[in-house]
């Protein structure tokens, strides 16, 4: 797995990055949000790899169950670009559909078991 830079943006162009990890291994996951979001993401990566290049106060969080794990959007279109895990908070993941002259649907992209992770129990 040789690191490669991307540059990706979300769709409307306000939040601009780049990332040096390779687009594969990419995966899925069944979790709640990601089967409703549908997003293709990459292989694990750690935050000092990732660079906002623009934008960044135009991202909104989102954390939901746990608390751990932060997604991340564009306040205006709406498009995840990418997340810090739960499974492991040192690792980062990015959308593939953000990311410029990767077709993410393209790439094999099993689905992991995030939905075995959902732990909050309801009162």
């Amino acid at each position: 797995m040789t690191p490669t830079t991307l540059k990706g943006a979300c769709h409307c162009g306000a939040v601009t990055f780049e990332v040096q990890t390779p687009p594969e291994p990419a995966v899925r996951c069944n979790c709640s949000f990601c089967r409703r979001r549908g997003a293709v993401m990459s292989p694990p990566f750690t935050r000092d790899k990732l660079r906002i290049l623009s934008g960044e106060s135009e991202l909104a969080l989102y954390q939901f169950n746990t608390q751990v794990a932060r997604h991340f959007f564009c306040k205006h279109c709406g498009i995840y670009t990418f997340h810090q895990t739960r499974s492991n908070p040192d690792h980062w993941r990015v959308n593939l559909g953000c990311i410029d002259g990767v077709d993410a649907y393209s790439l094999d992209a099993p689905v992991a078991n995030g939905a075995s992770h959902s732990v909050v129990e309801k009162p």
